[in-house]
């Protein structure tokens, strides 16, 4: 190697003499000590080295006397094959051109490790003018590609994660432009491309943010405290479709702390939202009618209540139950109640203005909030459209019912100043209303809290008669038209209770049926009756049929049919002395259900009897697929016979109807000598009624078989004997109807 070196060197005058410069030295030294290797090679096929450092070592592996002149190898072997090539372009490129050439390469040291190295060299020419040698310089750069490639590494997972995220990113100025955005957020946004939404969107905040001052708060958060967490918003897509984002973001400051950019990310929140808004739906609307329930009602009630303070007005509370929607939900099945409730969810709320409310309370019950009410008469314009919407008869599959609703209407601020206050005094005035014949409505009074707490303590009561033997049965007995004689009886049940004497079953049937205890209560009738109706034959008394009342919820009820075998085994009784009576209402409503019941009953060998024959509003044509072995003809009919041409048609119609279908047929509430002729005439089966006797205990029934009080149909004496009882029969009592 041509060592020959053009040195400045100092002045002679200001050098120190006693360490003279040693240019040789000087040079051997730096070229030892770098950190690389200096060479000049040879311009041949295999780059023949002529001169290496002794930096050789540390860089390929190989002493300089191995490279040398390619004792051991040469330099150009050592050279990853698969470099080998570009770097022979590369130089010869470079000399071609006569310019100093840099590469990058792979080595194989001598250990067998891969390094990479960095050349960089220039051409010599020898004395005929002809490129000869190649001096330069090689340095092991293995580190810095390592750095490198972990930042170009690192660069492509930023770009993947960047280009593949399911996240929106972005990158936006303070005043709202786009500078970069991912595919994510385009396809959140509905772009067909990050390009097309950095090019459409050029103001955020107006052209992306349904509330502009929403983006506005965004950016003013990013300002005072440089980040937002979870910052929820609604924008527009490109369509025009509104959804729901979170963003989470930072702001970019440079050195001066001055923000540069805003960026961040953004999640679609859309699906969430709207679940989060399903359940605060369910949690606050009834989830068969959509209407708001009893947590949301006392909202409405409050705001309602708020405004009308403001404005000096009323609050109507209006308190609607369904009359004898039990009977309906019971006989036909829930899904027709259900239905019948959707009906009536549909009536109220066309009757009332948009800022008023209707709610479901439960069960059959609905309550009305009418706002801003000037007067009664306002409120009651209302109720009557009401009353009449519901009164509107409702088809179902075909078949047409009637329905009824009970009112209670409560005012603020004079009924009460809270929601709890107004609710319970609509539902006392509802109960008024109820008690007043149903299908009407009533205003809350103070005299109403007497008759709530005496119904509650009437609740209360009856949870413990069945445990306390507080029951009795009494019973009303059947006359033989033909015969005068005692063929059968009714059992109806009275409540002893302690206090408050002898209370008929109309004061306590109602709340029995509401709470539950119809079903042990009928059970304990229907044992009774066979109980005592078996030591009536044990005692050698003449055999007579005895009826028991069923409650449609009892007749409902799965282990009804297993309950009168028991009660008939039990009492060792023959099902032919045992009628059970439903009432017809209650036979029409699901005939064909129903039938299915009686069948199984029938199977027990025991009677079945039509109660209130007359009152309902089915096809009659049901009556003779029925099990039917009486009709008893309602007493609201036989009342009047003798006065009033149509219910004397009815009556007649009847017992012609019933004995064509081979029935017998009975007549209730018969008072009246009147009213035992035009019976008779009619050629009516049996009787029951007043006119013979009241209700009465076992002890006097057991008499009344006996004979003790003479014939009940030979002649007047001893049907006023029977009439009165052995002890005048001063109970009062009435029937369960």
């Amino acid at each position: 190697m041509d060592r020959q070196t053009h040195i400045q060197l100092a002045d002679p005058a200001t050098a120190e003499t006693d360490a003279p410069l040693d240019v040789t030295r000087l040079l051997t030294t730096i070229t030892d000590n770098l950190v690389g290797m200096i060479y000049r090679c040879r311009i041949d096929a295999i780059w023949t080295m002529e001169f290496v450092s002794d930096g050789c070592l540390k860089l390929t592996g190989y002493r300089t006397d191995e490279l040398v002149f390619n004792n051991r190898v040469s330099y150009d072997q050592i050279t990853l094959p698969e470099d080998r090539e570009r770097v022979n372009r590369t130089i010869r490129t470079a000399l071609e051109a006569n310019e100093a050439f840099d590469v990058e390469y792979r080595i194989r040291r001598a250990d067998g490790r891969i390094r990479w190295v960095l050349e960089r060299g220039v051409g010599l020419h020898d004395k005929q003018g002809q490129l000869a040698w190649i001096e330069g310089f090689i340095q092991d750069i293995s580190e810095r590609m390592a750095v490198n490639e972990a930042l170009r590494e690192a660069v492509r997972r930023y770009s993947s994660i960047f280009e593949n995220a399911t996240e929106g990113i972005f990158q936006t100025t303070p005043k709202g432009r786009y500078l970069n955005a991912n595919p994510a957020l385009a396809r959140i946004y509905g772009h067909a491309s990050a390009g097309d939404l950095i090019e459409h969107l050029h103001d955020i905040q107006n052209q992306l943010y349904v509330s502009p001052e929403r983006r506005a708060e965004f950016v003013r958060q990013m300002q005072a405290q440089g980040v937002v967490h979870n910052f929820e918003s609604q924008v527009h897509r490109l369509d025009g479709s509104i959804i729901w984002i979170s963003e989470n973001a930072r702001a970019v400051k440079n050195a001066d702390g001055v923000v540069q950019f805003f960026e961040g990310t953004v999640v679609d929140i859309t699906e969430r939202k709207q679940y989060e808004a399903e359940l605060e739906h369910q949690a606050s609307h009834d989830s068969l009618t959509g209407l708001p329930n009893r947590s949301l009602l006392r909202d409405r009630i409050d705001q309602a209540i708020v405004k009308a303070q403001r404005d000096g007005k009323l609050v109507a509370v209006v308190f609607v139950d369904l009359d004898h929607f039990k009977l309906i939900n019971d006989s036909l099945g829930h899904h027709v109640g259900d239905s019948l409730l959707l009906e009536i969810a549909a009536r109220l709320s066309s009757c009332i203005r948009s800022n008023d409310c209707v709610a479901r309370q439960g069960g059959d019950e609905f309550v009305i909030v009418l706002t801003e009410q000037d007067s009664d008469q306002e409120i009651i314009a209302v109720i009557s459209r009401l009353l009449e919407s519901i009164s509107q008869p409702w088809v179902h599959h075909g078949q047409e019912y009637g329905q009824s609703c009970s009112i209670g209407i409560s005012c603020y601020p004079q009924d009460g100043t809270d929601p709890d206050a107004l609710l319970r005094s609509a539902d006392a005035a509802m109960y008024k209303a109820k008690a007043s014949g149903r299908g009407t409505y009533h205003f809350y009074t103070p005299e109403l809290n007497l008759a709530i707490s005496e119904r509650l303590e009437l609740e209360n009561s009856l949870r413990h008669a069945l445990e306390r033997d507080e029951f009795r049965v009494y019973y009303q007995p059947r006359i033989d038209v033909a015969s005068g004689r005692i063929v059968g009886a009714e059992a109806l049940i009275r409540w002893d209770c302690p206090g408050k004497g002898i209370i008929p079953p109309d004061s306590f049937i109602s709340i029995a049926e509401e709470t539950g205890l119809i079903i042990p209560i009928g059970q304990w009738i229907l044992r009774e009756a066979c109980r005592q109706n078996s030591a009536w034959q044990r005692a050698g008394l003449p055999s007579i049929t005895l009826s028991v009342n069923l409650s449609p919820i009892q007749f409902r009820h799965a282990g009804l049919v297993a309950s009168v075998a028991d009660a008939l085994q039990q009492a060792n009784l023959p099902p032919a002395c045992l009628e059970l009576e439903l009432t017809e209402s209650f036979v029409m409503h699901d005939a064909e259900r129903i039938n299915v019941a009686m069948q199984s009953l029938k199977a027990l060998g025991v009677d079945i009897a039509v109660d209130d024959f007359g009152t309902g509003y089915s096809s009659l044509s049901y009556l003779k697929r029925f099990p039917v072995d009486r009709l008893k003809v309602d007493k609201s009919f036989v009342r009047d016979i003798d006065t009033d041409p149509d219910d004397a048609a009815i009556v007649r119609a009847i017992i012609t109807l019933g004995h064509a279908l081979g029935l017998k047929v009975v007549a209730e509430g018969v008072e009246t000598r009147a009213h035992l002729e035009f019976l008779q005439h009619h050629r009516c089966d049996e009787l029951q009624g007043y006119y013979f006797s009241r209700p009465v205990p076992a002890a006097q029934m057991e008499a009344l078989l006996c004979g003790r009080t003479g014939c009940a149909g030979d002649c007047q004496a001893e049907r006023d004997a029977l009439a009165r009882g052995t002890d005048g029969c001063g109970c009062g009592s009435q029937d369960i109807e």
